[in-house]
């Protein structure tokens, strides 16, 4: 394997950091960009870390980790970097809850209802109302602390109990002001104070750091990155809590500094010859590539543009390599018959996706498509508008939203899959849904469409102008779902599907990562 041939410095092999801020139940494309390349990484037996930074406290960090498959001690999160708890699942329980408050001797009431448990100190003016991690297995990951109706103190566990906040407790503007972080013992590993928009962290030893960026540089500079080592900078942030981007550029050496471009990187209507408008979240890195020694993206069209755009507003020729942000286990073949004149499509419910589009598409084309139905999959805070179109449609028979759900096995059962969206930097869904077979349905736009959907041979890249109004859109969506169940070889289109899919096979994007990695290593 190629990975042998790396060089070894000071007798330590290549660790890959992956930079993140935070993540969630339902993570955006960045998070599973990162799972996937965990996948690579691990096929090549090239050991990865995950940085993220956020403040995680809704939920045991470990469960949005895992669920997206990272293992526990790859994770890297700021706020428990310092003490001794490791990234665990939830296991306290409910048992030991009470014998560590001792709630049976201080005659606490027990209430129970379904998740929430409430123990009623009436003595003590004071209610413990615990959320269930797991209600058959009895474990909890959070304890609130109410007195005269006010929150006034939180617990939070996993196997140890990891963090606190220090409410204060006022009927108006109750907030936190206070929060310790645990070492396993239960000592105070270090304290984190807010007054507004101001924080400080006293460490156990007494060192102050009086910033979140200043906590932040400590925790890089701890992690002793080394030459060989390669610092992956995924997302970076410019609030007035913390610059970590700018921190990474300036802690990562002697490791090679990389930074993925998950997004479209500029906003064409701000640029013209003379000036380019980056996307925010990439400028500082754009503007500084004598410090990155490889951008990555996801498709070769962007991979040319960005380069055109470095040499002629930057005066620079960075290296620029192409790696799909995604990869696939294997090509999933059908075992029974895919439901005739079926669509699905599959994103976060937001705007930018235009699924309300697809819903009016669907609806138009049922008037020569009579059996034509649509399954939208995904979250999103459209959830309630697009409720309420299908219902306005009396749609509910035929167009169902369906919710977040693991597709691995589910695109098959389709006969093809629609988008809407008139800017994908890759599409996830896209690439599943091609190593499903699915014939595909998309407008001509960078750069998911143009690089899954080849027109007339696995489904039709429709065109699109900014500037048409949302009922052209509509009809050209409408048009191209019609011509699709009325007119095309569907099973020529989904032979090609899976052709498409083909290179995006986990071997062969970890094959890519590798070919990289092992460049910049015996740079």
């Amino acid at each position: 394997m190629w990975y042998h041939s790396i060089n070894q410095y000071g007798g330590k092999s290549m660790t890959v950091y992956n930079v993140n801020l935070g993540i969630g139940w339902a993570s955006s494309g960045v998070e599973y960009a990162q799972a996937y390349r965990s996948q690579s990484l691990n096929q090549l037996g090239i050991p990865a870390k995950f940085i993220f930074s956020d403040l995680i406290l809704g939920n045991n960090i470990q469960d949005l980790t895992s669920n997206l498959d990272f293992k526990d001690d790859q994770i890297i999160w700021l706020y428990n970097f310092f003490t001794d708890v490791r990234i665990a699942p939830s296991t306290y329980t409910l048992n030991q809850l009470e014998r560590d408050l001792q709630l049976k001797q201080r005659q606490a009431e027990k209430k129970v209802n379904g998740k929430e448990v409430q123990y009623l100190l009436n003595d003590e003016g004071l209610i413990l109302v615990v959320r269930l991690h797991d209600e058959q297995g009895q474990t909890l990951d959070q304890v609130s602390y109410v007195a005269n109706g006010q929150m006034v103190m939180r617990d939070f566990y996993s196997y140890v109990k990891y963090a606190r906040e220090y409410y204060n407790g006022q009927k108006e503007n109750n907030h936190v002001t206070v929060r310790e972080f645990y070492n396993e013992d239960g000592s105070v590993a270090y304290v984190q104070h807010l007054d507004g928009d101001k924080e400080t962290f006293e460490m156990a030893d007494g060192t102050v750091y009086y910033s979140k960026n200043d906590l932040y540089r400590e925790m890089i500079r701890r992690l002793h990155f080394q030459k060989g080592d390669v610092v992956i900078l995924d997302r970076m942030n410019e609030d007035k809590q913390l610059v970590n981007g700018q921190i990474i550029f300036e802690e990562h050496q002697p490791a090679k500094l990389v930074v993925v471009v998950h997004a479209d990187h500029y906003d064409k209507h701000y640029t013209n010859n003379q000036n380019v408008l980056w996307n925010n979240f990439y400028e500082y890195q754009f503007t500084h590539p004598e410090d990155v020694a490889s951008f990555i993206v996801a498709t070769d069209a962007q991979k040319q543009l960005f380069a055109k755009q470095e040499q002629h507003f930057q005066h620079a020729t960075p290296r620029v390599d192409t790696i799909p942000v995604g990869n696939l286990a294997r090509l999933v073949k059908p075992s029974s018959d895919r439901k005739l004149h079926s669509l699905i499509t599959a994103s976060r419910l937001a705007k930018e996706k235009h699924v309300d589009w697809l819903v009016k598409a669907t609806v138009a084309a049922r008037q020569q498509v009579p059996d034509i139905s649509l399954d939208i999959y995904g979250q999103g805070g459209e959830y309630g508008r697009l409720q309420q179109l299908i219902k306005d449609n009396h749609a509910e028979d035929y167009i169902r939203l369906m919710g977040q759900q693991d597709l691995a096995d589910v695109y098959v059962k389709y006969a093809a899959y629609a988008a809407a969206s008139t800017s994908e930097g890759f599409g996830l869904s896209l690439l599943e849904a091609v190593g499903s077979g699915l014939p595909m349905i998309g407008f001509d736009v960078p750069y998911g469409n143009q690089t899954f959907i080849d027109d007339g041979q696995n489904g039709y890249r429709i065109s699109y102008e900014e500037d048409w109004s949302d009922e052209q859109k509509v009809a050209r969506l409408r048009d191209a779902m019609v011509k699709l169940f009325t007119e095309a070889d569907l099973a020529a289109y989904s032979q090609h599907s899976y052709e498409v899919a083909e290179p995006y096979l986990t071997d062969n994007v970890a094959q890519r990562w590798g070919k990289v990695l092992e460049e910049l290593a015996n740079d």
